[in-house]
């Protein structure tokens, strides 16, 4: 008879084992595992342009750069290696554009600089570093409202100066006939009497005229500056520069009629760029 009441409670301790499984394994799914968030790729690369005022003139330019050891928290935390190509143009302190109106016949007039002897163009080739220095950075992908990144930076590389004859119209007096012709004219040993009279200057001959007498002058640049960053997010770019920029080239160059001619540039400068920055792709 034992027998027989033996193997029903064996039946039944099964049947009471396998609820208390099942009732286990339901609560250890209903408990949240903890999920491993993947940290985002660190932003390593930059491409910006803008708009540089010159205390001599202006330029534009583009930078393409690459953040070599970016920090494992935030991006803003770099040192930027960076190229840059640059092209602006020099101007004299003495530039005044004006217009004139010839005698009774009051003809048309069209704009010029009195005595601009060349105009002269820059073509620059830089590689250059932009280091933090203060600026508290982003936790996430925005940055505090009015929290400003201020890097330190510097740069060099090759100038290609195009220096260009710059022509006027003007009436000259031939001195066979002592008829007054009007004729177009570039500031040069023979000619600079009629180009320096200013009552007989129509205005300007254009920026074409004197395209193929462009010449070439070599040369060197560098830079220096502070760099201020304002953007509201690690994937764009928006910053304002200010520093001082240097020019040396292989000859003087004459910009004004009467002036010397001078090989070296100094200017400062303020600049507005904007951009994007993004991650590798692999």
């Amino acid at each position: 008879m034992k027998k027989y009441f033996f193997i029903p409670l064996c039946l039944l301790s099964a049947l009471l084992l396998s609820d208390i499984a099942w009732a286990q394994t339901d609560t250890m799914a209903s408990i949240p595992v903890p999920v491993r968030k993947k940290r985002p790729k660190p932003i390593k690369h930059e491409l910006s342009g803008g708009l540089r005022l010159n205390s001599d003139g202006w330029s534009l330019f583009l930078d393409r750069g690459k953040i070599k050891s970016p920090d494992r928290t935030t991006d803003y935390h770099y040192d930027l290696h960076f190229w840059q190509l640059e092209f602006g143009e020099k101007k004299h302190p003495q530039e005044i554009r004006r217009t004139n109106t010839i005698g009774s016949t009051a003809d048309a007039a069209k704009p010029f600089i009195y005595g601009k002897a060349n105009n002269f163009y820059a073509l620059k080739v830089g590689y250059g570093k932009r280091k933090l220095i203060a600026g508290k950075p982003e936790l996430n992908n925005e940055v505090e409202p009015g929290v400003i990144s201020i890097h330190w930076v510097y740069m060099g590389g090759v100038s290609i100066g195009l220096e260009k004859p710059y022509y006027i119209e003007a009436y000259v007096t031939d001195p066979n006939t002592g008829v007054n012709e009007l004729k177009s004219i570039t500031y040069t040993d023979t000619t600079k009497d009629a180009f320096l009279d200013q009552p007989f200057i129509v205005g300007g001959s254009g920026l074409g005229k004197g395209l193929g007498e462009t010449k070439i002058v070599p040369g060197i640049h560098g830079k220096t500056g502070l760099h201020f960053d304002f953007a509201a997010s690690k994937k764009t770019k928006l910053a304002i520069e200010t520093g001082l920029n240097v020019e040396i080239y292989t000859r003087g160059i004459e910009l004004m009629a009467g002036q010397d001619a001078t090989p070296v540039f100094v200017n400062v400068y303020a600049s507005f760029q904007f951009g994007k920055r993004w991650a590798e792709k692999k």
